[in-house]
């Protein structure tokens, strides 16, 4: 728990002067724009599988284990990119974030063996978005916000969904057309970009602009910063593991993860290839998803502030499995009315598990929610990173990803029970923050 000097208790702030609209939903707006321009690194790994493997001949696995090690870093650095954010601020964590991402899609174009691959989209563009994974949606919601917080981690959830959709139809148009470089190089360009927005418009604390949160009756001073982050990461997962709701939270979200992230997101493109769809085609259905991913988690966080998150999250991994199981029948050339009704059905449910998991972390460990949620998240990858490997050894050993879709959907079921099993507790004590 991030400590306040006893200095910091009487500081008085000049009252900030009134606005219509309150500074948190700019924040808030930033937030969005930020991680929906990083977003496009997500939309490329699954129309990069083929072309690697007609220019290069590597095997699906081997481009695979890129995909995961990008994957696994995103979530276990999210636990320590969220301690950081506390020792020297969202803003520059962001902005030195984005640039990452940037300098690894980048060099990618130069590659010529396997192993750059792996450091360069797995290790360095996994990295930089681990820094600025949901683990930074978390903080902002809780710093900005004490009113609202599952709405607004629902908008900024499906921020993600929203860099898909804008970039995954133009990027598979580039593949197609221009070849895979190209569509790097603007992956590269569009982290890029986003940098100054982060730098000139994003802030830190609501006390860095004289107001309250969102929501709050008394003005918060803004604590002083949190040194020793790792061991304060490491401390915050010590104790956070002796609970069963912790297991529980992370058994969940790994699947999740790997029916998200790990299968769809990366072999749903190659999947439909297989069974004589157009890439661009494949693609814009997984645009869509997006589209109704946007809908969904947005309706999540607004379910989540009325209904019991627990309920949600077994309804939520129910229907998903559900989902997973019919879609082996519905892959084929040509894009048919039942297909359409998977990609609305399966679009709503994407991500609408993370308001209901965000608001149960914050429940049972309050203050060190946004660590406790970065571990659980590094779950999350680390499902979607076993997925993203076995599925491309599935593709190549069986010729077929039918096997992966089932044991997905039996997976989601599990998850569903997994969820009804969380006790409803008083929140975990809190960690000392590490000076």
């Amino acid at each position: 728990m991030t400590q306040t000097s006893p200095a910091a208790a009487p500081v008085q702030v000049p009252p900030a002067r009134r606005h219509r609209v309150h500074r948190a939903w700019f924040v808030a707006a930033v937030t969005f724009v930020t991680i929906t321009g990083a977003a496009a690194f997500r939309s490329l790994p699954g129309l990069l599988i083929d072309p690697l493997n007609q220019e290069f001949g590597w095997s699906r696995g081997t481009i695979g284990a890129a995909v995961s090690v990008n994957l696994a870093l995103y979530g276990l650095t999210a636990p320590f990119a969220a301690a950081l954010m506390d020792r020297f601020g969202i803003r520059r964590v962001v902005a030195a974030a984005l640039t990452v991402i940037a300098l690894g899609s980048g060099l990618t174009v130069w590659m010529t063996a396997a192993w750059q691959l792996l450091l360069c989209w797995g290790l360095l563009v996994g990295l930089g978005t681990g820094s600025m994974a949901l683990a930074f949606a978390a903080t902002v919601t809780n710093r900005w916000f004490t009113e609202r917080r599952g709405l607004v981690s629902g908008i900024l959830t499906a921020a993600s969904a929203s860099g898909q959709l804008v970039f995954l139809p133009l990027l598979s148009w580039i593949v197609e057309h221009h070849h895979w470089r190209p569509a790097a190089v603007t992956v590269a360009l569009s982290a890029f970009a986003v940098v100054p927005f982060v730098w000139l418009l994003l802030r830190d604390h609501p006390a860095d602009v004289g107001v309250a949160p969102y929501g709050a009756k008394e003005f918060v001073p803004k604590p002083p910063p949190v040194t020793g982050a790792a061991r304060r990461t490491l401390s915050v997962l010590s104790t956070s593991v002796r609970t069963g709701t912790f297991w529980l939270l992370a058994g969940t979200f790994a699947i999740c993860g790997a029916s998200t992230n790990g299968l769809v997101q990366t072999h749903f493109v190659p999947a439909e290839h297989d069974h004589g769809m157009p890439v661009t085609t494949a693609a814009s259905l997984l645009a869509v998803i997006g589209v109704f991913d946007v809908v969904g988690t947005i309706a999540s966080g607004w379910f989540t502030d009325r209904f019991e998150p627990r309920r949600l999250l077994a309804v939520y991994y129910a229907l998903r499995g559900l989902s997973l199981l019919f879609l082996p029948m519905l892959l084929g050339p040509a894009v048919h009315p039942p297909m359409l009704f998977f990609i609305v059905f399966y679009g709503l449910d994407w991500v609408a598990t993370v308001p209901p998991t965000l608001a149960l972390c914050r429940e049972q460990f309050g203050e060190d929610s946004a660590i406790v949620f970065g571990w659980v998240l590094a779950s999350h990858q680390v499902g979607a990173a076993l997925v993203a490997y076995l599925g491309g050894v599935a593709r190549d050993v069986f010729g077929s990803y039918d096997v992966v879709w089932y044991a997905a959907g039996t997976l989601c079921a599990a998850a569903a029970l997994m969820a009804l099993v969380i006790r409803r507790t008083g929140p975990a004590a809190p960690v000392p923050a590490v000076s």
